[in-house]
């Protein structure tokens, strides 16, 4: 491939593969047979490996540079990183390392193939989900995990709580942001995360979940897991942004916990500039859900959801891979912290 010359195949069967330069006046060939005939493995019998043919019949755009070749090339450099070359970086290496000008369209097939091989299909990894879940839970003392199928079997929502995470939530500032943030993959789908602050205010992540939707139900489901596994008291505060599918959730589900909804701004500006959305602020949300000195609890200084933000902003390269390759990126990203 790298010396541009294409090949056809003259035989191929179970048993036999001849292949023969393009060029009918060319010598070269290669003859591969089965060692015995019970046996899957080809051993080559013949080989000529000098070209004869004119320097006319070598293509750049080479027959044999398919996307599955492509992808088998470039795929040892996605080994160990979460991002990799994009679809250009794997035309310049199949330019300069195979002598192949090949299309972008191409170049994309060839890194998705590559990332099938490196992190698996988005199928098998619905498939080994729950014996995934079942080694964590085994190798990770108290780690909680859960999977919520439909009527049919079907994945539907995932929950995911490292032991030590939990273990550690006491020593923790009892306020947990909650955010999602949706996924890139082939299914899609959003990305629940609930988090801490220790007492440096450095991020303490603490649930992971993986939804349809940020929808009611969605959230309902993901918060009565996170009430399994850090409980429910009135000094619990939880921090989100002003959905009105999370506020219903939490409602539902944390009777004791208190609701501080994000908002950014500055009142005095806000009832000048829109004394309407003041007066709403006021009397229909309540002081309470966004100010800090009208809560009713400890949410020390924490008025954002900057802190599951943060996580999200971590895991954005890997929000494409099929869902157990990012629980791996997020079980790496545990153990470092």
């Amino acid at each position: 491939m790298k010396g541009n010359f294409e090949f056809r195949t003259r035989k191929s069967n179970r048993s036999l593969w001849v292949i023969e330069c393009i060029d009918p006046n060319c010598s070269w060939k290669l003859r591969a047979s089965k060692i015995i005939p019970e046996s899957t493995k080809f051993v080559i019998r013949k080989y000529v490996g000098v070209h004869c043919c004119s320097l006319l019949n070598r293509n750049a755009n080479h027959r044999q540079a398919t996307y599955v070749v492509i992808g088998e090339q470039v795929a040892p450099q996605y080994v160990g990183v979460e991002k990799g070359p994009g679809p250009k970086g794997v035309q310049t290496f199949a330019r300069t390392k195979l002598g192949a000008q090949i299309s972008y369209y191409k170049a994309w097939r060839g890194r998705k193939h590559a990332h099938t091989l490196i992190r698996g299909s988005p199928e098998h990894s619905f498939h080994i989900l729950s014996s995934y879940f079942h080694m964590l839970e085994k190798l990770n003392p108290g780690t909680v995990t859960r999977i919520e199928v439909d009527g049919e079997s079907r994945f539907k929502y995932l929950f995911l709580a490292f032991g030590v995470a939990i273990r550690g939530f006491r020593y923790m500032r009892k306020v947990v942001g909650i955010d999602g943030t949706f996924l890139k993959g082939q299914y899609r789908g959003v990305l629940l995360v609930a988090t801490t602050q220790d007492g440096n205010g450095q991020c303490y992540p603490l649930a992971w979940g993986i939804v349809d939707s940020e929808n009611e139900d969605a959230w309902t489901w993901f918060l009565t897991q996170l009430k399994e596994v850090i409980g429910d008291t009135d000094e619990l505060a939880l921090i989100s942004d002003r959905a009105p599918s999370i506020k219903k959730a939490i409602s539902t589900v944390f009777e004791k916990a208190h609701h501080g909804a994000y908002f950014a701004g500055y009142m005095t500006e806000i009832s000048h500039r829109y004394p309407r959305v003041a007066e709403y602020l006021e009397n229909e949300v309540g002081f309470e859900k966004w100010s800090r000195c009208h809560y009713p609890w400890l949410r020390y200084n924490i008025t954002t959801t900057n802190m599951v933000e943060s996580l999200n902003s971590m895991l954005v390269n890997a929000r494409d891979f099929p869902y157990v390759a990012l629980l791996d990126v997020i079980q790496e990203k545990m153990s470092k912290w």
